[in-house]
């Protein structure tokens, strides 16, 4: 391969990933800014009686918008889309950009993104009652954004980003949400989520349930790791 078809092949590779990063990209800020106005007008009323889920307290109507922006920025599948929509918008401007921190958000972005997938369809999906435009929205934030962030990394990557190096560190924003919940729930008495509310389980409890949510995203990121040096090979072949 001469130098100038190598130089076309990676113009060409480049191309194509700037559009599958730009429509993931695209998805996750349309799921995220549908679930702010939808959160924010009151779209979500609450109908959990238990005092100690994240929304109860909200007032209804304009006066209780500003406590339900605050609850929405606070649930751990705003912060995985975010994650995706940023690192996503940032691939799309510049597939070529490549940094340790890039890296890192980048197996964050995939890691985070993944158990909200999981967490949704396999605990809170069976209970969940939206109608009209909440179902379109958690289909967004929950099934879409998730479902589309891994198959746009199995396409087009970037290969090579994961090591066993980039895992550990890519725990740290996870578990800042983790200290960030529990701190703030102390002060307001709720949670976002059943498995992290200590008003309900205890401490104990609650740091046994997040203990297991952590090593299942440490399993999750070697099998992302795994398939990343599998498909890494492929192209090199």
């Amino acid at each position: 391969m001469t130098a100038a078809t190598a130089s076309t092949t990676t113009g060409v590779q480049r191309a194509r990933g700037r559009v599958w990063f730009l429509v993931n990209a695209t998805v996750a800020w349309i799921g995220l800014v549908l679930q702010l106005v939808l959160s924010a007008g009151g779209f979500y009323p609450s109908t959990d009686t238990v005092p100690s889920q994240t929304g109860y307290a909200n007032a209804l109507g304009a006066a209780g918008a500003f406590g339900r922006i605050v609850d929405y920025a606070s649930y751990f599948t705003i912060w995985s889309n975010i994650v995706v929509a940023v690192v996503l918008t940032l691939l799309a401007l510049q597939p070529g950009r490549d940094s340790p921190t890039l890296r890192v958000l980048r197996l964050d972005s995939l890691l985070m993104i993944t158990i909200t997938g999981l967490v949704y369809a396999v605990v809170l999906a069976p209970t969940a009652t939206n109608v009209g435009w909440q179902i379109i929205g958690n289909f967004f934030v929950h099934q879409a954004t998730p479902v589309l962030t891994i198959v746009v990394w199995l396409v087009v990557g970037p290969r090579g980003w994961i090591r066993w190096s980039t895992i550990a560190p890519a725990m740290i924003l996870p578990l800042v949400w983790v200290a960030y919940t529990l701190v703030r729930g102390a002060v307001i008495s709720g949670y976002p989520y059943p498995f992290i509310d200590v008003v309900r389980h205890g401490y104990g409890q609650v740091l046994i349930n997040v203990v297991g949510v952590a090593v299942l995203g440490v399993v999750i990121a070697a099998i992302l790791l795994g398939v990343d040096r599998l498909l890494s090979r492929r192209v090199r072949s």
